[in-house]
């Protein structure tokens, strides 16, 4: 009991000390020396960033069909579910969660899955007001988006950034958000690892793990050093039965400073691109090359048209350091390009032939090179009411496939064409038509033209090439 008395205190201690000289300023961690030290609070933290943290409720309408007359189980069982007249109903969804003010004017951040697809949305203040919002941008690649309220020239508490690269393991953080919507809630943790990939849909992923209690409701929310600064906006949890285990997720603040700045400059996130692509440095890759330690990322591809291309990358290096940061993976290897800012010199470190280099990287984003030029097929042939067009690294990022992607790409189908009903999806690449490689729309165009009644087509889709064949 002696034993645990003390780490408890000592616990406390650090938390409480941590606190102390957030407040004061001071320079240097110490160890608490008194009872009254044991003793102090995070309220004051509290009481000055709570406000600055809101609550979000959104509104989405889901229209359901149901059959008007034969909605019985008997006609369901043998006629199916459509069988009959069909009636349309709409249903209101309704979700929650949190966001975090970061300017004074009423520009908050928040995920992009907690108003992702919503009709409306509602911003509730700490003090219990509430403001209709607007979407200004929303990113799905880092899972944030940026809200505005109209305060009408009032200026709302908001919360500073501070430098997440700065963040240690142990440091001590506490979540502000709302969680399962009973209300405002604070928890306190430490954080718990860093640039963690947490399995997730978005894929630039670097996250800070925390133990602060997260559960749902606390998406976009705040997670908070101990002098009051935002070092992240809380994302996710991992979780086998909806509530929290002591393993949550947060984007680190300098991600969301990114997405901020581009974002509201342009209305929309471009992001800058290395161009380069490879795979993480195992203990029997690191032992080949001669490395002192399995770090870095083994580049395998360089795009021509890249910063990396022209920074002087090669097939073959190894990059172990972005700015003096470590690169442990690809994932951490993207977080590091993608948190930079375009035009700004990045510092790529690598391991040549067993000799450590760097090299200066002007930050660019992905070119439209070739331009998309989309046409909507037309015609006869069996993709009319195909959108296709030509795959750039701008284009491939911006529908979700690899920057090394090229040829012509289905954007989309119309509704009811001929390409919907052989099952063309949006992200196939038209590899072949009749024998002939296709590479770019024109050629696609004059390929399908060209047909004498039959063709025979090849895609790829999700890896795999899909072959169909269709005569008139």
């Amino acid at each position: 009991m002696n034993r645990y008395f003390l780490n408890f205190a000592s616990i406390c201690g650090a938390a409480v000390m941590a606190l102390t000289f957030a407040l004061s300023a001071a320079a240097e961690d110490v160890v608490p020396t008194s009872q009254s030290q044991v003793m102090l609070s995070f309220a004051p933290l509290v009481k000055k960033a709570a406000p600055a943290v809101v609550n979000i409720f959104t509104k989405t309408r889901i229209t359901q069909t149901r059959s008007t007359i034969f909605d019985d189980p008997f006609f369901k069982r043998f006629f199916g579910g459509n069988f009959g007249p069909q009636q349309q109903r709409q249903k209101i969804q309704n979700s929650l969660g949190s966001g975090v003010l970061v300017d004074g004017n009423g520009t908050i951040v928040t995920n992009f899955h907690v108003v992702n697809g919503a009709d409306e949305i509602t911003v509730a203040l700490h003090d219990r007001r509430e403001f209709d919002a607007r979407v200004l941008v929303a990113d799905e690649r880092t899972d944030l988006a940026i809200l505005k309220i109209d305060v009408e020239g009032e200026t709302l508490p908001y919360l500073e950034f501070t430098d997440s690269d700065n963040l240690e393991v142990g440091d001590l953080v506490i979540a502000i958000g709302n969680p399962f919507g009973v209300g405002q809630t604070v928890t306190s943790g430490i954080v718990s690892a860093l640039d963690r990939s947490a399995g997730l849909s978005n894929d630039i992923q670097s996250f800070i793990q925390t133990d602060a209690a997260i559960n749902p409701g606390n998406s976009g929310g705040a997670l908070l050093t101990m002098d009051g600064k935002l070092a992240g906006i809380n994302s996710a949890i991992f979780s086998k039965s909806g509530g929290s285990l002591g393993i949550g997720f947060a984007i680190p603040a300098n991600m969301v400073k990114a997405v901020l700045t581009n974002g509201l400059a342009t209305g929309k996130v471009v992001r800058p691109w290395l161009g380069a692509m490879g795979q993480a440095v195992t203990s029997d890759v690191a032992d080949g090359l001669g490395l002192e330690k399995p770090v870095g990322v083994l580049v395998s591809r360089v795009h021509p048209d890249s910063a990396a291309y022209r920074s002087g990358l090669r097939v073959g290096d190894v990059i172990v350091t972005i700015d003096d940061k470590e690169v442990y993976g690809p994932e951490a290897l993207l977080f590091r390009v993608a948190s930079g800012v375009i035009g700004k010199t990045a510092h790529v470190g690598v391991v040549r032939e067993g000799k450590h280099r760097t090299l200066d990287m002007n930050l660019q984003p992905a070119p439209e090179i070739p331009p998309r030029d989309n046409i909507t097929l037309s015609g006869r042939e069996p993709l009319a009411g195909a959108v296709i067009g030509n795959l750039s690294p701008a284009y491939a990022l911006e529908l979700g496939l690899s920057a090394f992607a090229e040829g012509v790409v289905v954007a989309g189908t119309v509704q009811g064409s001929l390409a919907e009903r052989y099952g063309l999806r949006p992200r196939d690449i038209l590899l072949m038509v009749n024998g002939e490689k296709i590479t770019n729309v024109n050629q696609a165009q004059k390929a399908l033209l060209a047909a004498q009644g039959t063709w025979d087509i090849s895609i790829r889709r999700r890896g795999r090439t899909l072959s169909f064949k269709v005569s008139s």
